[in-house]
């Protein structure tokens, strides 16, 4: 997976709204800058702030010009926009050249970013080792093994409120376990992912669909961010009321801010509690629930991030976490709690197998996942099952089936090459071909296009320009930074999905800048 991949437009999305006051008070943890850093900067982008990292003076839009070709002058201007919404940087009229400005990196963001790449400091940012003697069990393939357990039970939860389809036989499938903690279900209901049904019965709705086929990192970040939401309302709502007269209630810049410094901390390694905040204390409880810390029960004054913490800025995301559950989906002696030292669970199920997608429609899906088995069931007709096998169709009742629910052809396309059999991935690296069949995706998506022939795009409406030639600026604007979606010259008006930058670049017009 990419550093810029599905999670980090999830995150975006959200950091988006932030005002620049809790950006600058985000920044002054060097964890947090160096995970921004990392994860939520295109290529080009991050090239800039190492060249502005230790400038002693701002370059100018003219210096920037002049390392970019002119086909590369929208890629130029999409990375700066990146970096003015996420406060990175300021521009600002230039004093050494005409018709430029100055760009260079707010103050507690280059000072941050320096701490963490040069070290020092009494920030403890990234976090503080534990001292105390640590129980030998508690190693990585069982921290693997309980944050596991305890996502697939969240998932679970999830796909099993799909009600049966009348031509399938079985019950219900179950991760063994108690399944997610009230507070989380809870959670999940709350953000949409789930909805109580006629007599109580819970059932999955659009948006847990959605969630079923995002990538796993993708799945953290979406519950984590629906946390977050929830935090901000208990917030508002206690400052509304008058209740938090104490100022207990938990702050979202803090709560960013820690997650961000779990990403950066050492997995399989024992962190101290005492050295956390009060507020981080509280979150504790929460975050053992979701599966992103693990806290021994004889050692409250310890607490181990789990791979599902670890992996949350990482390059490799996807592919991690996935291993963590599936590995958790596979049958080992015992539960969590009885694992040994020398217990390490089965192989993760992308190495040992994987979907086989047949230009006939025909799925073979090597895996003994229930969960697995569960979600192909969203959009697949099941044939036969087999120990370590199940074989399934795609087909157009499936599949609109599916679109129904809230789930989209390239999503289902999505789901089956990120879980695409091995050898399917080297066949088509050695032809030169996509990873499932053409005919397949394309069949996928005439079946969506027949029962959704409209497409929604949410995003805003610009019309009624001063004059053609703001108008005709704007619109070059906004398709330079990524964000036109359609436009017509003859009346004057255009959409974009996202009105932030527009609306500064719009200010700096007016300004004469």
């Amino acid at each position: 997976m990419s550093s810029f991949g599905p999670s980090s437009f999830l995150l975006d999305d959200y950091l988006e709204k932030l005002p620049g006051a809790t950006f600058r008070k985000l920044y002054q943890q060097p964890s947090t800058a160096f995970a921004i850093f990392r994860r939520m900067l295109p290529p080009l982008a991050k090239v800039y702030v190492q060249a502005l990292l230790y400038s002693p003076t701002p370059l100018t839009t003219n210096d920037i010009e002049l390392w970019t070709q002119p086909e590369g002058k929208g890629t130029s201007n999409r990375a700066i926009a990146r970096l003015r919404s996420l406060h990175i940087a300021q521009l600002s009229q230039s004093t050494r050249a005409k018709k430029a400005q100055d760009i260079q990196l707010t103050a507690n963001f280059k000072k941050s970013l320096r701490l963490a790449l040069e070290g020092g400091g009494s920030h403890n940012s990234f976090g503080v080792p534990s001292t105390l003697p640590t129980d030998p069990k508690i190693h990585i393939q069982y921290l693997d093994h309980w944050a596991g357990r305890i996502w697939q039970d969240i998932l679970y939860y999830v796909v099993n409120s799909v009600p049966m389809k009348a031509n399938e036989s079985g019950g219900r499938h179950g991760s063994g376990g108690g399944g997610p903690k009230r507070a989380v279900r809870e959670l999940l209901k709350m953000g949409g992912l789930v909805r109580e049904g006629a007599g109580g019965l819970v059932q999955i709705s659009e948006h847990g669909f959605n969630f079923l086929l995002q990538e796993a990192n993708a799945q953290v970040w979406t519950l984590l961010l629906l946390w977050l939401e929830a935090a901000d309302r208990n917030k508002a709502l206690a400052k509304e009321q008058g209740t938090d007269i104490t100022g207990t209630a938990i702050d979202n810049v803090e709560m960013l801010s820690f997650l961000f410094m779990l990403a950066s901390l050492e997995l399989g390694r024992a962190y101290d509690t005492s050295a956390l905040t009060e507020t981080r204390k509280n979150m504790l409880p929460a975050l053992a629930d979701f599966g992103l810390i693990y806290i021994d029960r004889d050692r409250p004054q310890q607490y181990y991030p789990t791979r599902l913490a670890t992996t949350l800025t990482s390059l490799s995301t996807m592919r991690s976490v996935s291993a963590s559950i599936d590995a958790a989906t596979k049958k080992t002696p015992g539960d969590a709690g009885s694992l040994g030292a020398d217990s390490t669970p089965t192989a993760p199920a992308d190495e040992n197998g994987g979907i086989v997608v047949e230009t006939n429609y025909r799925i073979y899906a090597y895996t003994s996942s229930p969960l697995q088995i569960a979600i192909l069931k969203l959009f697949c007709r099941l044939h036969m099952r087999f120990p370590n096998m199940v074989t399934a169709r795609l087909t157009r009742e499936s599949v609109q089936e599916a679109i129904k629910e809230g789930i989209t052809a390239n999503q289902i396309i999505d789901y089956l090459v990120a879980h695409a059999h091995p050898q399917m991935r080297r066949a088509a690296a050695a032809k030169g071909t996509t990873v499932i069949p053409p005919t397949v995706m394309d069949q996928i998506r005439l079946w969506q296009l027949e029962s959704q022939r409209m497409q929604k795009t949410p995003g805003f409406q610009f019309k009624d320009f001063e004059s053609v030639e703001e108008y005709r600026q704007l619109a070059e604007y906004a398709t330079e930074i990524g964000v036109l979606v359609w436009k017509d010259d003859r009346k004057g008006t255009f959409f974009v999905s996202k009105v932030e930058q527009i609306r500064e670049f719009l200010k700096a017009r007016k300004k004469g800048n």
